[in-house]
């Protein structure tokens, strides 16, 4: 209770959890807004520890934290940093590092949490990289680490894999990269209005929660598979359609996604 911890407002679920458990002071700054960070580091000056926490790519927009910046005030301000790269790690960045590669903070960030349910090999499991003295002390104190079953044998073989394979080539993501430019590229040349950036989720913005789920109805209608999402998940007249671009896409599925959704998009309008 004596220390506090500053957190993005759109941090995922997992995230949020977390702070609620630790029973730390807490704060939430306006999303990616470094102006509002800095305001609570001072706001929270009392306190014996501060740590940022953010995402480093918000599943639901598919923006990327200015970690760049929030090293700059962890610095200033004395406190820690942590991420969670989850949505980043394996393909953010020139070598798929993740989110710190990808803003040139390699070795700013002190723990940095992620998944090896989405690019590492797609089935479960986590982990925690950080400076030993954190990990040592969460061998010893992380009730999930201690109370929990370790991860099934297959799937750290088949994540180690997946590592083994990222390391050899960024030929994957490059691809991905590429795919991505291009779907974004073509869904603006359409009309269709997506969240700006460079990150794989790619946001159809719908506005209305009722016409979101007519928006991916439709879509399924036509061969292509996505989901409307509206509040609680998103704020209210935000609802999307989040899409997710991967490697495994060929120009022609994602020139097929394309014309679905700009299709979709006028019949919805007319």
């Amino acid at each position: 209770e004596q220390d506090a911890i500053i957190s993005d407002e759109l941090n995922h679920a997992s995230i949020i959890d977390g702070i609620r458990l630790c029973k730390a002071q807490r704060a939430r700054y306006k999303h990616n807004d470094m102006a509002d960070l800095e305001a609570k580091l001072r706001e929270a000056s009392g306190a014996r520890n501060r740590l940022i926490a953010t995402d480093g790519c918000f599943s639901m927009d598919g923006t990327i934290a200015d970690l760049g910046t929030i090293c700059e005030l962890a610095e200033r301000y004395g406190a820690l940093t942590m991420i969670d790269d989850a949505h980043a790690s394996g393909f953010l960045g020139k070598t798929g590092r993740g989110t710190h590669e990808y803003r040139d903070v390699m070795g700013k960030i002190d723990i940095i949490t992620g998944t090896l349910g989405k690019a590492l090999g797609g089935a479960s499991g986590g982990f925690t990289s950080a400076r030993k003295p954190i990990v040592e002390l969460l061998r010893q104190r992380s009730r999930p680490y201690l109370f929990s079953n370790s991860v099934a044998p297959p799937i750290v073989a088949a994540s180690l894999k997946a590592l083994e394979l990222l390391s050899a080539s960024t030929e994957l993501r490059d691809k991905l990269e590429a795919n991505t430019n291009y779907f974004r590229v073509a869904l603006t040349e359409h009309g269709l209005t997506i969240k700006p950036g460079t990150h794989p989720i790619v946001p159809i913005m719908i506005g209305d929660a009722t016409k979101s789920q007519r928006f991916a109805a439709r879509m399924l209608e036509k061969g292509v598979y996505v989901i409307g999402f509206f509040y609680p998940v998103v704020p209210h007249g935000a609802a999307r359609v989040r899409t997710q671009v991967s490697a495994a896409h060929s120009r022609e599925d994602l020139e097929f996604a394309v014309n679905a959704f700009a299709e979709t998009d006028k019949e919805l309008k007319s």
